[in-house]
């Protein structure tokens, strides 16, 4: 996916959420997401958007603060205030060209970068709201795809990143829906990821959007195709748990 189609899907990731939200209502518990209710999924998502939003037009000066020192709105505005960040960092990120340099907690410090990331966030959190609301529809092929290579780019970055270490056991993931696949390999010097096709200790075949949810935590193992060493997998989240 181009820079373009991520800013579009935020967009278009983040009114879904909101209106999940509003079907599901603001006390509505997170299924996914424990302890939540979807206030909470709103406040969170809602301040990272406004916080990515300053990163953008700030250029390449670190933001002031985390995200999480800001105070999202009270429960009842919170719907349109979430709503309204939506088009402020789609908007944001619209008005700049990916390679605009902007603060990141990666290599990659420009706006491209967060155009994917809030993309691929923005729709795994539209699915928890979904959820919430009590019906789920899977993230498009192309962003799923695109996250799932994004969730294994990231995880150099990952201060857990040492726990994945192991002995050599392999993963393979085999998208039922479309291209991709990918083999994960745990090895003593840390985790390598090749998209390619091979056979794995284990083996999961989906959709797309099921490989993602599983990366994050979201979809338990048996509701696919498994082949090989099922314990592997959970060992997996457990490890990756968000």
């Amino acid at each position: 996916m181009d820079y373009r189609q991520h800013c579009a899907a935020l967009r278009r990731e983040g009114h879904a959420l909101g209106a999940a939200a509003r079907a599901a209502g603001v006390d509505a518990p997170v299924p996914s997401c424990p302890q939540w209710q979807v206030a909470d999924l709103l406040g969170h998502v809602g301040r990272l958007h406004r916080w990515v939003g300053a990163i953008v037009e700030s250029a390449d000066d670190d933001p002031p603060d985390h995200w999480s020192a800001a105070e999202p709105p009270t429960v009842d505005v919170r719907l349109d205030w979430f709503e309204a960040g939506v088009d402020l960092v789609a908007d944001a990120l619209g008005r700049v060209d990916p390679d605009r340099p902007a603060w990141s907690w990666t290599d990659d410090r420009t706006a491209g970068f967060w155009a994917r990331r809030q993309a691929n966030e923005t729709a795994v959190h539209r699915w928890d709201a979904q959820l919430a609301a009590g019906a789920t529809e899977p993230i498009g092929h192309d962003l799923a795809a695109d996250g799932i290579d994004e969730f294994f780019g990231l995880i150099p970055y990952w201060r857990r990143e040492p726990t994945l270490h192991s002995a050599g056991e392999s993963i393979h993931l085999h998208c039922t829906d479309g291209p991709g696949e990918w083999l994960v390999c745990l090895a003593a010097d840390g985790v390598s990821v090749t998209r390619e096709h091979a056979k794995g200790d284990v083996a999961m075949r989906a959709p797309a959007s099921d490989l993602l949810l599983f990366l994050y935590g979201r979809t338990d193992p048996s509701d696919v195709e498994v082949f090989g060493d099922a314990s592997l997998l959970d060992r997996w989240q457990q490890l990756v748990k968000w």
